[in-house]
C-alpha cells in the first residue's frame, strides 16, 4: 500500500523509476543525508513498495524520511525530481538505442510529475539522458533551467578516477571533465585538465617521466567512454557509481552557493550550438541552470563538439522532435 503525502516546509526529492539506478540513488541520497525527505514512485506497485519498505527500515540509521508508492501523488510539491525510469541499457546496446522506448516513457511521465510538481527541478538520468532532455522540454514547455540531465558527470568522476590512479594522487586533486555527449561521442577536456595547478601534459611522475602522453590521454578517454559497457557486461547493470553521482548533484542542487558541473542541459547559442542538449561545464544552483559557462577548447575538442551535437540532432530529428 503507497504511502501517503504529509504536508512539510522541509525540502523534498521525488525518484521516478524504484529499478537499479532509483533504488541505488535513493539510498546513497539517505546514506549521504542529503535530503530530510525522499519519495519513490513506480508504476510497480509491488516493487515499489518492496524498496520504500527496505529503505525505511533503515531510516533510524539516517535520519530521513522515506515515501513512496505507485500513485505519482507520492511525488507531490517535490523541490527536486528525478527520473530513472526506462528501458534498461543491456549488454551489445549503446545508449542511443534506447532512443524510441524511453521517449515515449518520458512522454508519460512528465505530465504526471508536473501535475502533482509544477514547480520543481527535474532532472532525468534515463538514456539516452541528453535526447530526452530535449523530448522533456518539448513535452512540458518548462524553461532550460528547470530539466536536464545528469549527463557527463559520472563519465568525469570516471576521468578522475583514472587520473588519479595513474598520477598516484587524490581524486580531488584531479581538475579534468568530459564533455559532450554522454555516450560514444563523449570526449575530455584535455586542453584545461590539470592535476593540482599542474596542466595534465606538464605533470610529472617520481621517476621525473610525462606519464599522460597523447597516447595515454587518448587510451584514458577511450577507457571512460566504454566503462559503462564493461559494467553492463559483467553484472547487467551501472546503478551505485550513478547512484552517488545524482545524490551528489541532488546536494548541490538543494544548496544556497552555486557551483559548476558537466551536467547536460539544451544550449542556446554555445560556440554555435543550439537547441540540443549537451554536457559542458555549467553553473548551477538552486533555481536550476544558471548557464553553460563557455569553457577554452583546442580546435579538436570543437570539432568533438560539434560532432556530439550533430549525432544528438539526428536522433532527436527522427523522434519527431
Amino acid at each position: 500500500m503507497a504511502t501517503t503525502h504529509v504536508v512539510s516546509d522541509l525540502p523534498k526529492v521525488g525518484i521516478v523509476g524504484a529499478g537499479q539506478v532509483g533504488s541505488a540513488m535513493a539510498y546513497a541520497t539517505i546514506i549521504r543525508g542529503v535530503v530530510p525527505r525522499i519519495a519513490v514512485y513506480d508504476i510497480d506497485e509491488k516493487r515499489v513498495n518492496a524498496q520504500v519498505a527496505d529503505l525505511a527500515h533503515g531510516t533510524i540509521y539516517a535520519g530521513a524520511e522515506v515515501t513512496g508508492g505507485a500513485d505519482p501523488e507520492v511525488l507531490r510539491d517535490s523541490d527536486i525530481v528525478v527520473i530513472t525510469s526506462g528501458a534498461p541499457q543491456r549488454p551489445g546496446q549503446t545508449r542511443l538505442d534506447l532512443a524510441d522506448v524511453n521517449a515515449k516513457i518520458i512522454g508519460d511521465i512528465i505530465p504526471k510529475v508536473l501535475n502533482v510538481a509544477p514547480d520543481a527541478i527535474i532532472v532525468i538520468v534515463t538514456n539516452p539522458c541528453d535526447v530526452l532532455t530535449v523530448v522533456g522540454q518539448k513535452i512540458s514547455g518548462l524553461p532550460a533551467s528547470r530539466i536536464f540531465s545528469t549527463g557527463t558527470s559520472l563519465d568525469t568522476a570516471r576521468l578522475r578516477h583514472i587520473i588519479a590512479q595513474r598520477a598516484n594522487v587524490r581524486e580531488n586533486n584531479v581538475h579534468a571533465e568530459m564533455a559532450g555527449e554522454h555516450g560514444d561521442s563523449e570526449f575530455a577536456l584535455w586542453s584545461s585538465a590539470t592535476i593540482g595547478l599542474v596542466p595534465i601534459k606538464d605533470w610529472v611522475d617520481d621517476e621525473g617521466n610525462h606519464p599522460f602522453t597523447d597516447d595515454v590521454t587518448t587510451q584514458i578517454a577511450e577507457d571512460v567512454a566504454q566503462a559503462a559497457y564493461h559494467v553492463i557486461e559483467g553484472k547487467g547493470s551501472t546503478n551505485y557509481a550513478i547512484g552517488l553521482s545524482g545524490a551528489n548533484l541532488i546536494e548541490r542542487l538543494l544548496s544556497n552557493s552555486r557551483t559548476l558541473m558537466p551536467v547536460s542541459s539544451i544550449l542556446d547559442d554555445y560556440y554555435g550550438i543550439s537547441g540540443v542538449a549537451l554536457s559542458v561545464p555549467t553553473l548551477l544552483s538552486n533555481q536550476g541552470v544558471i548557464r553553460a559557462v563557455p569553457t577554452p577548447m583546442s580546435k579538436a575538442e570543437r570539432g568533438a563538439l560539434d560532432t556530439s551535437a550533430a549525432t544528438l540532432k539526428a536522433i532527436i530529428s527522427s523522434l519527431g522532435y
